[in-house]
């Protein structure tokens, strides 16, 4: 029986509804690999993958099946989705033109080898950023360039306006979904777009009111007041917005400021000049340290503790182990983590989020290391040389590695303090003895 991928719903639907996806016709408790991908407007790809094991009828239901590592861990049902990244580093997921969807390729490998194992099955399933029902009008007027997103029916519509940060230009994808839930969304372009200023050296609130009189007057729009939505730059205009200009009853501000940090805020008759910033008083964090317990050198057999210090808050790294065996094979394994409040990291406690392995493995990126040849077997041939495992602390959980934080070496011996080595040539028999330490 030829396994099958299951999407609900099929074919298509927008990019904030939740997709259902499952895998039939496998083999009981069969181990599978599910990939996704996609590539943006300019071409640049997208990819996610994640490793599975089918229940004992050969289903997999992401609903109800965790995942055992990847670019995730654990009960994630849109996790090929919402954990997508770039294949080159720093890329930004956008989308421009929201009247073409996203098509993400999926696919069911089999096995969980780092190579691709044999295809099993596929599916296509298009993301919509425009809803079925939602108009989408440009708007030129007076000073505004925007465009309005209208839902289906007759309105009058609660309305929004919806303003982007740094970089300028008319971005969409936001107001087009919020339009699918009944908002009427202005998609505000306030500078770097079509005769708007190429460069945003203030903020001046007579542009931004006038955008929000557009929609107080519009006849698609229910009064009496306009709720406003920003980002980075675009929240600091929002907050900037409901301070000063009538008809605002509600902000909902991303990753804005309490404050105007580089820009001065001008409206009518009023300038309040930019608070600044002293880069005297900047601190600069001590570079992160990898240490080990015990340091330097130990038994392969003896566990060893490894943590990391100094890193930011929270922040999200890659550790990565290699050797080299006496033939030079490499073998390797990673592993993605998140640091604590205090940027700290303890491989003992803090359970990993994917790579080779999942959970709390704190000896993980030992046993984990795999040939980077197929088939190549890890053998230790002369036990009098120890075994040199290099350690690695890369920034962020990208496909590519990240900015290298720090790095460490522990040397992994075979022949333990003390221990005699006798070589036996006794007969016919051709041994080595070893003898512990004392008498």
């Amino acid at each position: 029986m030829s396994a099958t991928l299951i999407l609900e719903p099929p074919g298509r639907c927008c990019w904030n509804e939740p997709v259902r996806i499952a895998v039939r016709g496998l083999a009981p408790e069969q181990r599978v690999t599910l990939r996704a991908s996609l590539r943006d407007e300019k071409g640049a790809l997208f990819r996610a993958h994640a490793r599975y094991c089918a229940d004992a009828r050969g289903e997999l239901d992401l609903e109800h099946a965790p995942a055992l590592g990847g670019s995730f861990a654990g009960l994630e049902p849109m996790g090929l989705l919402w954990a997508l990244e770039p294949e080159k580093p720093f890329w930004r997921f956008l989308k421009r033109d929201v009247e073409i969807p996203f098509v993400v390729e999926l696919e069911v490998l089999d096995g969980h080898d780092p190579e691709p194992g044999r295809l099993l099955c596929q599916a296509r399933h298009e993301r919509l950023f425009l809803p079925p029902g939602v108009r989408r009008e440009s708007v030129r007027a007076g000073r505004v360039r925007a465009t309005l997103f209208l839902p289906p029916g007759p309105g009058p519509f609660p309305g929004i306006i919806d303003i982007f940060g740094i970089g300028g230009g008319l971005l969409e994808y936001r107001a087009s979904l919020l339009a699918g839930h009944g908002f009427a969304t202005l998609a505000l372009a306030y500078y770097n777009f079509e005769d708007l200023p190429k460069n945003m050296d203030n903020i001046s609130l007579e542009y931004f009111e006038e955008a929000l009189c557009y929609m107080l007057q519009h006849p698609q729009v229910k009064g009496p007041g306009i709720g406003l939505l920003g980002i980075s730059l675009g929240a600091d205009i929002c907050l900037s917005m409901a301070s000063f200009l009538k008809n605002v009853s509600a902000t909902v501000s991303i990753n804005g400021s309490g404050i105007s940090g580089n820009k001065a805020i001008n409206y009518k008759l009023s300038s309040i000049p930019p608070l600044g910033y002293d880069l005297r008083r900047i601190k600069v964090r001590m570079a992160a340290t990898l240490i080990l317990e015990p340091a330097g050198r130990c038994c392969w057999d003896e566990p060893v503790l490894i943590t990391v210090r100094g890193l930011a808050p929270e922040q999200r790294v890659t550790l990565r182990a290699s050797l080299h065996d006496e033939k030079g094979a490499l073998f390797r394994a990673h592993a993605r983590y998140r640091a604590d409040a205090r940027g700290e990291l303890d491989l003992e406690r803090a359970p990993a989020l994917g790579g080779s392995f999942a959970g709390l493995e704190p000896m993980g990126l030992l046993w984990a290391l795999e040939p980077e040849k197929a088939l190549v077997r890890l053998v230790k041939r002369d036990v009098r040389t120890p075994f040199a495992v290099e350690l690695e602390v890369l920034d962020g959980h990208g496909p590519e590695p990240g900015r290298l934080l720090c790095r460490a070496q522990n040397k992994r011996d075979f022949l333990q303090p003390g221990v005699r080595r006798e070589p036996v040539r006794a007969g016919r028999v051709r041994a080595a003895l070893f003898l512990p330490p004392g008498e």
